[in-house]
């Protein structure tokens, strides 16, 4: 099935964007568990952005800073004192969404071996959500976690792999003199014994009306998978209605 583009017309007419987001997780779990070596599990994972969230952390906090503490004489009780902070400023915190489905060696006590990151648009629409999707990958990668960073917002030009590479002060010929918008990407670190460390990527350009590509799912330095994208993307577009005569 072609790459649909889920962010406009005439897809985006009948099929918001995040249904497909919160579909797709499950899907690639399913083309992985007919692939993955035994003692190898993957599970999808969604976590919205909300004010929701913000609002009844909020409440836990008033509730601990309200209750009454242990005083000293008369059996009484005394609040505690604010403490003054140091810094107040204008702060807005950018909200991420994550759709992602991580992979885990179920024999070393379901230890993270790889993650698969499906971009949405709030992890690539102003540069501080940016520098918060790239430090998340920037952390996995420090772990020795693989990081396959999947990407189909047509909406938003930025590369969030450029900026991976930039972060350690690299570039990727393939990716001048434009980074393409939509693309995946597989990303392993590893350390030899003596030296410095490398950074590995298979970088596959995407384009809306083209077949998805196949990239690799490193769960040791030495055994990987090959995860065809298209079998769970078609999967899901079967689902929820998205027809092939619906493509750009």
């Amino acid at each position: 099935m072609p790459l649909h583009d889920h962010f406009r017309s005439p897809v985006s007419d009948e099929h918001r964007w995040n249904e497909f987001h919160a579909q797709w997780p499950g899907e690639l779990v399913r083309t992985l568990r007919t692939i993955l070596p035994a003692g190898y599990r993957a599970a999808p994972g969604v976590y919205l952005g909300s004010p929701f969230e913000v609002d009844i952390g909020t409440h836990q906090l008033d509730r601990v800073a309200s209750r009454p503490a242990s005083g000293s004489g008369g059996g009484g009780t005394a609040t505690l004192a604010a403490v003054a902070s140091t810094l107040t400023v204008e702060a807005d915190m950018p909200e991420q969404d994550e759709y992602e489905v991580r992979v885990y060696d179920a024999e070393l006590g379901r230890t993270l071996v790889a993650a698969i990151e499906i971009v949405s648009p709030s992890n690539k629409d102003r540069v501080a959500s940016r520098k918060l999707f790239v430090g998340k990958v920037a952390a996995l990668l420090h772990r020795g976690v693989c990081v396959t960073i999947v990407d189909l917002v047509t909406i938003r030009p930025a590369n969030l792999y450029a900026e991976v590479l930039a972060l350690l002060d690299r570039t990727d010929p393939q990716l001048s003199p434009t980074p393409p918008p939509i693309y995946a990407v597989t990303l392993r670190a590893r350390k030899p014994p003596k030296g410095r460390g490398f950074l590995d990527a298979w970088f596959y350009p995407m384009a809306v009306g083209q077949p998805l590509p196949t990239v690799p799912i490193w769960l040791t330095p030495e055994l990987h998978v090959m995860l065809p994208l298209e079998t769970g993307y078609r999967e899901t577009c079967d689902v929820l209605g998205i027809a092939p005569a619906e493509s750009a």
